[in-house]
């Protein structure tokens, strides 16, 4: 696609710093090379250069690059200023770009959404790279870079022309029943193909729980009653104070969420309110609250003060949830590797004692959670809501042998589109703003 306007932005973060990188992509970057540098340089091909204003007078040297159009990472011409990063250079040389005619600053991913209308990459492809700039962990990072390769929407474009394959030849039936070289009943020697590829994607489907693993991060929930040494126990395991710590039973009243990195695994701690039975209106709302994460996390810690009695306030039980013994240290009778029961852990956030087992059962669970995804799964919800209406329509497909060739071929065509809006083949254009604005400007 052609767009009259070029942009420009600093694409290398925050000033001042060593460096700083302004992009340009658009019909008038030769334009503005020349007007900045003197020259357009020969393409891919790194020069030192002066950088002028309009006046003649030197702005900063540095490093000027040209990439002549479709050769770039957007398909148009483009090219990148390489300055010293302070704050008054680089406020300098934005100011002479946005005095030239036709240039004007990039919005958020407006570089990104470029290469993607210019076919540099698909649509799964830049939401692979959005993860990628948001990756924090190495686990995120591994899985993003599986999915910027492609393969995930060579996946789909595969499953979307053997349907389209399909749908031929009921439409060749359907159309040329007639014709000797048409052979008869076509429509039932498909079958047997939609059902197998229908499994396919049924199998996809079920590799997200994972996706959304790596993407949203491994959810932890700490439940107990009051002053079971929750906030305690996640200050000890973040390592700085993210929680209020207090004698007085209801000092935590709302979430508190905090990440780890283990292994490249990120991990999600929540710390929840105390809870028990009686609490006021306003702490019963936080005990809600510790409910609802300890419901929809993958795993609960359900801590219990060793010094203390059982509690009777905690009678939900969750799917996955592991009792931990705290405040060992105030009880010489135990130690983390003598705990009253084999399946408890026992820990002290005051001593360190037993938070080493913690952590490494965490990564354990989160790594097996995971397991070996090869980066070979759906990773965003669109993604899933466009898989789940495919396999709906190719199990109607397969059901309603009896409703004639052009409702089968319909129900096929459903199909296709579908996949086909996954890649960004077919009716996307309302996705690309909200797709792309969550990109940084100058990407």
């Amino acid at each position: 696609m052609m767009f009259r306007e070029t942009i420009y932005a600093l694409s290398s973060g925050a000033l001042p710093s060593a460096v700083a990188v302004i992009r340009l992509s658009g019909p008038h970057v030769r334009e503005a090379l020349t007007r900045i540098v003197g020259f357009v340089p020969e393409p891919r091909q790194l020069v030192l250069a002066t950088m002028r204003n309009s006046s003649g007078e030197q702005i900063d040297r540095g490093f000027v690059s040209y990439f002549a159009a479709p050769a770039s990472f957007t398909g148009e011409d483009a090219a990148e200023l390489d300055s010293h990063g302070g704050k008054a250079v680089v406020a300098a040389l934005l100011k002479e770009l946005s005095s030239i005619a036709g240039l004007r600053p990039a919005d958020p991913g407006e570089f990104a959404r470029r290469a993607y209308l210019n076919g540099k990459f698909d649509l799964t492809g830049a939401e692979a790279l959005g993860d990628l700039i948001e990756a924090e962990t190495e686990g995120q990072r591994r899985f993003a870079v599986a999915n910027t390769g492609g393969r995930t929407a060579a996946l789909y474009q595969g499953w979307r022309e053997r349907i389209i394959h399909t749908r031929a030849m009921i439409e060749a039936e359907l159309d040329f029943a007639d014709e000797g070289d048409i052979p008869e009943s076509i429509g039932s020697t498909v079958l047997s193909s939609v059902t197998e590829l229908r499994q396919e994607i049924l199998s996809h489907i079920e590799g997200y729980s994972t996706a959304e693993i790596l993407r949203e991060g491994f959810q932890v929930a700490l439940i107990g009653p009051p002053n079971a040494g929750k906030s305690s126990l996640l200050n000890a395991l973040v390592k700085r104070d993210v929680a209020i710590v207090s004698d007085e039973p209801g000092t935590t009243r709302d979430l508190v969420v905090v990440n780890l990195d283990l292994g490249g695994m990120k991990i999600v701690l929540t710390d929840t309110a105390g809870i028990r039975e009686g609490a006021g209106k306003v702490e019963q709302q936080g005990v809600e609250r510790a409910r609802h994460a300890a419901g929809s996390a993958h795993l609960v810690l359900r801590l219990q003060d060793i010094t203390a009695p059982p509690s009777f306030g905690l009678k939900d039980e969750y799917t996955d949830e592991i009792v931990v013994l705290t405040k060992i240290d105030l009880d010489e009778r135990v130690s983390v590797g003598d705990p009253p029961d084999p399946g408890h852990l026992a820990v002290s956030a005051k001593t360190g004692e037993g938070l080493d087992a913690l952590l490494a059962l965490l990564q354990e669970r989160a790594t097996k959670a995971t397991g070996a995804t090869g980066g070979f799964v759906p990773f965003r919800e669109r993604h899933l809501v466009h898989l789940r209406e495919a396999e709906r329509l190719l199990g109607e497909f397969s059901a309603a042998r009896n409703l004639g060739l052009e409702l089968q071929a319909e129900l096929l065509r459903g199909a296709s589109l579908a996949l086909g809006r996954i890649i960004g083949d077919v009716d996307v254009e309302d996705l690309l703003d909200v797709i792309f604005s969550r990109f940084c400007v100058g990407k």
